[in-house]
């Protein structure tokens, strides 16, 4: 399959999950299923989709953790590879699994982290997140002005 056909095809996917109309589970009026919750769940980043065709799908290496969890209190931690961080965010639930999100200003150790690290690109995209979907455990988060999509699942953080 060709660059431009794999990237509409992710583009494609991606629009059907903003769309679905999948309701919540009786008893669960946030849609948060028992499989993940927004908060309390650790996420370890699986991609990012770009909008731009010439970066496509970035997947993260085996190797590296990026990984974020979110408190019930309103505080975000993160494993950015080598580096962690720390900010506030804010969740405004919308429909059934979806809502507005965002973080503020992520303070960030600042070790150097091998060649290919994602580390800043993630601490800075963190500041441009407007949006949320949480669809099969899946959690999307959507950077403003079609900037791109972040997809996590749930997952552990891992000691370096």
């Amino acid at each position: 399959m060709s660059t431009p056909s794999r990237i509409a095809a992710a583009i494609a996917a991606i629009l059907c999950t903003a769309c679905s109309t999948a309701t919540a589970p009786a008893g669960d009026p946030a849609g948060h299923n028992a499989e993940a919750s927004l908060t309390g769940t650790t996420w370890r980043l699986h991609e990012i989709h770009s909008m731009d065709d010439a970066q496509g799908i970035t997947r993260v290496q085996p190797d590296r953790v990026y990984a974020m969890r979110l408190t019930p209190e309103g505080r975000a931690e993160f494993q950015l590879d080598c580096n962690r961080g720390t900010t506030s965010y804010t969740v405004e639930a919308g429909k059934a699994g979806r809502g507005a999100i965002t973080f503020g200003k992520l303070a960030l150790t600042r070790a150097m982290c091998p060649p290919g690290s994602l580390d800043t690109r993630i601490a800075r995209d963190m500041a441009y997140v407007r949006s949320y979907t949480m669809q099969g455990g899946t959690l999307s988060m959507s950077l403003m002005a079609d900037g791109g999509i972040y997809v996590w699942k749930p997952g552990t953080a891992a000691a370096r």
